[in-house]
């Protein structure tokens, strides 16, 4: 009976094995199929490769010669009309798509002809090359995404707009974001799950186990990008094949072990039949697996300090209802139907500020506030030329009055700052016993 680790893998011990005909016919597709994706999406970005420092890895895919056959294949056999977008940075648009079915096309021909004209019995060689780059591709989305959860990111905790949107305009992606980001444990949590997985994954040793946790990872992300409508439903199931490509040859032994039978060694090759050079090649992964952490955690505590909880908020940073508004020195009283008056200014980030009409609809805008003279200046991104200038006072932290103009019409508002640290979204603590319903809706269900 042997002693050696589960998952300790064997020397090069199966290098002149066969390959039945199907097993070559599935690794010559893979090769091409996952390769070609790997290298033409964000994946190949994801590996921070230091010859791209300066400028970025590009997206490969919207590059000459892959960015004209995926426009000819959506007008001449998609039928598609309408200008498709590329250089967008949300997945699942229409050029993704008929550009995996273009990959599909290309790493079918390609299986074909390398069929045709090559007769060798394995590709041992070629398959150990092949499995440490999709590790490295796999790992490194794990570190992506995993890191911008750790440093939650990913999914902000709501910010102050959310507060008093109506639930019924989000989005099911903006329920899941709002609900995670309302809940920075969970989502550390997962993102802890995801690192884990990546890690483990570099870890010649730990390659199975780390493959497996990716693996569960991965398919409750694609769930929910299936059930909230996310726009990565390409990548995750992308990512779902990799780690089933990597897990396919240990298949046997995991059934084995489930099934409570004696698990033999793994019949994985090494990539180096010395010690020396498997030791080296072992330090290598290690290496890449710690460079790669360095620079998400480095991107993810730079993004927090800037955009997240570390940020700088605005000086009037709150919810301030409107409880007086004039215009034209004429008063606006708070109608619904009024849909010149507004209902809520929100200051959150300190360069904008946003209105909420009575309509409960949003308009923002650029904001510049200064203390000496006591000025806030608004601007819009989409008119250069416009401006609106105000004078405030704030006679005490929770009043302010507003007084400019705006659209050539002369504005007067009081604002009294909402108590939003008395609301359940922000006070609400961790409890072990529940003596009662925390949502008194559920009660009355």
């Amino acid at each position: 009976m042997s002693t050696r680790s589960p998952i300790e893998q064997s020397p090069l011990t199966a290098h002149h094995a066969h390959w039945g005909l199907p097993k070559r016919l599935a690794f010559r597709f893979f090769f091409a199929y996952l390769g070609l994706y790997c290298l033409t999406t964000q994946i190949l970005a994801g590996l921070h490769l230091p010859i791209f420092s300066k400028h970025g890895v590009p997206i490969l895919g919207t590059l000459w010669p892959l960015r004209p056959i995926t426009f000819w294949t959506a007008a001449h056999i998609f039928r598609i009309s309408h200008p498709l977008v590329y250089m967008s940075d949300t997945g699942d648009k229409t050029f993704d798509w008929v550009q995996t079915f273009c990959l599909f096309v290309v790493a079918a021909a390609a299986t074909v002809v390398w069929s045709l004209l090559d007769k060798r019995g394995n590709y041992v060689f070629l398959d150990g090359w092949f499995r440490l780059f999709l590790r490295l591709a796999l790992a490194s989305q794990m570190f992506l995404y995993g890191l911008a959860k750790i440093i939650p990111n990913q999914m902000p905790f709501p910010f102050l707009t959310r507060w008093v949107e109506p639930f019924g305009n989000f989005t099911p992606m903006g329920v899941l974001w709002n609900s995670i980001g309302a809940s920075p444990a969970y989502e550390i949590f997962t993102g802890c799950a995801e690192t884990v997985g990546g890690i483990l994954l570099l870890i010649p040793r730990t390659t199975l186990l780390g493959a497996l946790i990716c693996l569960a990872d991965l398919v409750e992300i694609f769930a929910i990008n299936m059930a909230y409508d996310i726009s990565r439903k390409l990548l995750s199931f992308h990512l779902i094949l990799i780690a089933l490509f990597l897990l396919a040859p240990e298949l046997p032994r995991l059934a084995d072990f489930f099934l409570s039978r004696e698990v033999g060694p793994s019949n994985q090759p090494e990539l180096f039949r010395s010690g020396r050079g498997r030791r080296i090649m072992a330090d290598v992964q290690i290496t890449a697996c710690v460079y790669l952490l360095g620079i998400y955690a480095y991107g993810n505590a730079t993004a927090w300090y800037a955009y997240g909880g570390g940020r700088e908020k605005s000086p009037f940073y709150g919810i301030w209802t409107v409880n007086e508004l004039s215009i034209d020195g004429q008063l606006r009283p708070p109608l619904l139907t009024d849909h010149d008056r507004w209902r809520r200014v929100i200051f959150d980030f300190p360069a904008s500020v946003t209105f909420q009409d009575m309509d409960d609809s949003f308009a923002g805008y650029g904001a510049t506030i200064r203390s000496q003279g006591k000025t806030i200046t608004l601007t819009k991104e989409s008119d250069k030329n416009w401006k609106a200038d105000f004078v405030y006072d704030q006679t005490a932290p929770s009043l302010l009055t507003l007084d400019g103009t705006m659209d050539a019409h002369a504005i007067h508002m009081k604002l009294e700052r909402m108590e939003t640290n008395k609301l359940p979204l922000a006070n609400r603590k961790f409890h072990w016993i529940a003596d009662y319903p925390f949502d008194r809706q559920e009660v009355r269900r």
